[in-house]
Order: structure tokens, then C-alpha cells, then sequence
């Protein structure tokens, strides 16, 4: 990448697009601006509405984001989430952890989730597995999704109990989906499985749909294979493909075999009755 001095020519881009961001982001800082610009999560439930996020912090933009976010920590726990984020991704685990702390003091429930999760898989700590339940409580407690999804998972791992039971997690997912695509996801899988709560493939298709307009890959692929089989309302296999196409075209491994199958729907079987291989045409 070209550079002009020690900034790069994709930070002066950034810089340059502040300038035309109107009323609400001049609002805050401009440290805090460009932070979000560079680090913010995509299912942060802090992170505001016009602002994307990143799945993936750009390595060029990491040193970048370290110093932005740094300032904008000061008054802010999501920019001090954010300056987590972008530590961790340069393999700076002491001071991802740290930032994580405090932001989680301040009431960061992503925050707490990557303490959980850090903590949960002794990913360069001493692993300790009731502090990440506690975490991942507290996380869902607050509405965040990956906090009851995450609690779940630690619970079949350990075998633990209490909040993380399967009806309580339905609950809590049912209060985050309001607004989340990622709890409108969980929910819906919840529900099309009578998980913790009735089974309503009516219902579970909705919370798919909520969610695959807000681009969530799994509920796009869901709602691909509902409209295919015609669960929970129409069948539709025109619209299932295009479910599958624009799932696929996010990553969804899933989406991308049920395409794959629509391309050879002929099975052949050997003797025994296994598959053996699918047509083409």
C-alpha cells in the first residue's frame, strides 16, 4: 500500500469521508468516529446503527486503530471494547484482556463475552470455566445473544446447569431478538426445534426472515431450506435459490452444499443402499 509519510493512503480515505459525515457522528469524537470506522464489532449491540462494522480488523489498520481507540476509550466502553479488539488481533493478549476488563466494568456486554470465551479455552490464560459462565451470565442477562449462545455451549462442555438451561436461554434470546439478528437466528433455531419452549416452524420462519434481511448468513441459509421444503408457509423453490445464493455468497458452507445438491439432485446408490455419487445435469 502506498504511504504518505506514516499514514496510509486508506487512512487519509477515512479521514477524508469524516469530513462529509453529518450532524450525528460530529457529535461525538472524531477519535471515536474513526474508530468505529476501523474497529467496530458488526454484533456489538453498543455499535451504533449507520455504522457497519468489521468482522476483521485490517492489518493495515490495526496500528491505526490502536491509537484512535485509545483516545476514544477514555469516554467511551465501546471504543475501549474496539481497542481490545484491535490488540488482540495484533497478538497483544495482555492488554486485549486488560481493555476487555475494563470496558466489561463498564457494562460492555461483548466485552464480557471475549473475557468468556478467552477465559473458557485457556487461549493463552489459565483456563478457569466458572469465571467464563459468569461472564457469559452476565452477557446474557443484558440481552447479548452470544452470551446465552456461548453459555449453552459451556454448559454441554461441562455439563453445568442453572441459567444456561435450555428454556431460560429462550427467554433471554426472545428479550436480544427485538433488535439482533444474531439472537433472531439463535431463537429461531430454538424454535423450529421445540428447544427450550413449543416447536413453531411458523414462528421460526419469521425470526429467519427478520434476520436474513439484516444479511445473517445462517438464517438466510434456514430460510432457504424452510421455503425449499415448504416449512412453516409456502413451499417456493425459486426463492429457496436465492436464499442459498446470497447465503453462499456470505460464506455459509451449508448454503453452498444445498446448491451444490440442486445441481445434482440424481442420487445413485451402491448395493448396500449408501450413496454413492449425485448426477449432474
Amino acid at each position: 500500500m502506498m504511504r504518505v509519510g506514516t499514514v496510509t493512503t486508506g487512512f487519509l480515505a477515512v479521514l477524508a469521508a469524516l469530513v462529509a459525515v453529518p450532524g450525528h457522528a460530529r457529535a461525538q469524537s472524531a477519535d471515536l468516529v474513526l474508530c468505529d470506522r476501523l474497529a467496530a464489532d458488526p454484533a456489538d449491540p453498543d455499535k451504533p446503527a449507520d455504522v457497519k462494522g468489521v468482522t476483521e480488523i485490517a492489518g493495515a489498520d490495526i496500528a491505526t486503530a490502536i491509537r484512535f481507540c485509545k483516545v476514544a476509550s477514555a469516554s467511551s466502553r465501546r471504543a475501549m471494547y474496539q481497542l481490545g479488539r484491535a490488540y488482540a488481533q495484533n497478538g497483544q493478549m495482555d492488554e486485549a484482556m486488560a481493555a476487555w476488563r475494563r470496558a466489561a466494568d463498564r457494562g460492555s456486554t461483548s466485552a464480557m463475552v471475549e473475557l468468556g470465551v478467552v477465559l473458557g479455552t485457556g487461549n493463552g490464560v489459565p483456563k478457569d470455566e466458572a469465571q467464563a459462565r459468569k461472564l457469559f451470565e452476565r452477557a446474557a442477562e443484558a440481552g447479548n445473544p452470544r452470551g446465552v449462545s456461548n453459555l449453552m455451549v459451556l454448559s454441554k462442555i461441562t455439563g453445568g446447569g442453572g441459567p444456561s438451561d435450555p428454556a431460560k436461554a429462550r427467554v433471554l434470546l426472545v428479550k436480544a431478538a427485538e433488535t439482533n439478528s444474531e439472537a433472531q437466528y439463535q431463537l429461531g433455531l430454538m424454535t423450529a426445534e421445540g428447544v427450550g419452549g413449543p416447536k413453531d416452524d411458523v414462528a421460526a420462519r419469521g425470526l429467519f426472515q427478520k434476520a436474513a434481511v439484516q444479511d445473517h448468513p445462517g438464517a438466510l441459509e434456514r430460510l432457504g431450506a424452510f421455503a425449499l421444503a415448504g416449512r412453516g408457509g409456502e413451499k417456493d423453490t425459486d426463492a429457496a435459490k436465492r436464499y442459498f445464493e446470497k447465503a453462499a455468497s456470505l460464506g455459509n458452507e451449508d448454503a453452498k452444499a444445498a446448491l451444490k445438491r440442486a445441481e445434482c439432485p440424481y442420487v445413485l446408490k451402491d448395493k448396500r443402499g449408501k450413496q454413492a455419487y449425485n448426477l449432474c445435469f
